[in-house]
Formats: structure tokens, C-alpha cells, sequence
């Protein structure tokens, strides 16, 4: 589900993707949910109509999920407290929007667009990247400890992580 933005020529999106992506982190750890949340998310831009993304994503997913993991199972290898699951998940979020308007900053202007354009274009897509790292936090941390309980029912969750 999203919601697609255009941007001058360009285009973002508002929608659920961080939220897969922020999970990823919490439930697998910093390399395999990285790995998870940097392939989905590449696919996803392959087959959506997003492929010249593609890589980028690839390696800007990769990190958020990885940033996410480390700090969640930091200091903590159950990924219990919830005050830690917080701060790994805005850091998380926090690194894909640096990523991701780094990047845009950069196309923007190598496709020569004046200042203003440029402005226009980050002030958008910022808007939509810190939408989505909100949406990502409040609903992911809520959903990974409703998660947790069952895989620690079943005895799963410590075998699942790196």
C-alpha cells in the first residue's frame, strides 16, 4: 500500500514499506534483517516502476533495517526493552531519510535544477521520508513485541536473530 507523490519530474511515495523494513531489523537482527528489508525493497522498486532506484535502495534499506537491528540487540540480546527498541527504530528511520535525501540532494543538482527546485524537491521528499519513518516506528516496535510474545511462546525468537 502507498500513496505515490510527484515531485517535479520526479516521483516519492508515502506508504507501509519502512514498516516491513523496521520489523526486519527488530525481528532478525542488524544482518539478516537487513538483508531481508534491502532485497524486499529492491524487488519492490524492480517491479513497481521504481528499477532505476533500485540499487540504491538495495543498499539504503539494507542500512536502516541493519542500524535498527544493531542497537536493538546492542546491549540487549533479548531485544526487550523497549526504550532501546524505540531509539533503534528512529535511528533506523532516521538513517534511510539521511540516505535517501542525501541521494536526492545529489541527483538533484548534477540534473543542473536551480536552487529552489532543489529545495522544492527535498522539502517534498523529506516530508514524505519523515512521514513514513513515523508511520515505520508507531506501528513496527508495537507489532515486533506482539510478534515477540508468540515466537517466545513457541520458544522461536532466540533462534531466529544473528
Amino acid at each position: 500500500m502507498n500513496i505515490p507523490i510527484p515531485v517535479l519530474g520526479d516521483k516519492t511515495m508515502i506508504g507501509l514499506g519502512n514498516v516491513f523494513c523496521i520489523l526486519s531489523g527488530l525481528l532478525l537482527g542488524p544482518v539478516y534483517g537487513g538483508a531481508a528489508a534491502g532485497i524486499g525493497s529492491f524487488i519492490f522498486d524492480l517491479i513497481g516502476g521504481w528499477a532505476s532506484s533500485a540499487p540504491f535502495t538495495l543498499v539504503f534499506k539494507f542500512m536502516m533495517a541493519f542500524v535498527c537491528g544493531i542497537i536493538a540487540y546492542g546491549g540487549d540480546k533479548t531485544a526487550k526493552n523497549v526504550k532501546r527498541l524505540i531509539v533503534a527504530a528512529v535511528c533506523g528511520s532516521l538513517t534511510y531519510c539521511v540516505l535517501y535525501l542525501g541521494k536526492s540532494y545529489i541527483e538533484a543538482a548534477l540534473l543542473g535544477n536551480a536552487a529552489e527546485a532543489v529545495k522544492t524537491i527535498l522539502i517534498v521528499k523529506g516530508s514524505a521520508s519523515l512521514t513514513n519513518a513515523v508511520i515505520a516506528d508507531v506501528v513496527a516496535i508495537p507489532l515486533f513485541i506482539a510478534i515477540r510474545k508468540a515466537l517466545d511462546r513457541n520458544h522461536i525468537h532466540g533462534k531466529i536473530h544473528n
